[in-house]
């Protein structure tokens, strides 16, 4: 395999890594119960620039690219449905470091 070919494979690993990677900030949301310490913001732009990659990749077409952002995409459209579901219209919005002490989590 050529320098190219393997840096494809690791290219398309770290996508899908890198795809799956917001099921920790899921796991953590029900763990704690609370989206609070999210920005939805941020989780939007996000997704933004994955529906640019992804159409890009259709324009051109490279599948590696399309599978990779359309499994990023779809992650975290569910990290953000999950988020949205933890957020009580009107309930306060404790710090985060208020959160881990309450918890009992070092700082």
């Amino acid at each position: 395999m050529s320098l190219s070919d393997w840096l494809a494979v690791g290219a398309t690993v770290a996508g899908l890594a890198m795809a799956v990677a917001p099921g920790l900030q899921i796991r953590r949301m029900r763990r704690t119960r609370s989206s609070n310490d999210v920005s939805l913001l941020y989780l939007g732009l996000l997704c933004l620039g994955f529906v640019v990659w992804l159409l890009y990749g259709v324009s051109i077409p490279n599948w590696v690219l399309v599978a990779t952002n359309g499994a990023s995409l779809t992650v975290m459209a569910i990290t953000i449905l999950i988020a949205l579901s933890y957020r009580r219209p009107g309930a306060g919005r404790p710090a985060a470091t208020e959160l881990a002490v309450a918890e009992g989590e070092p700082d």
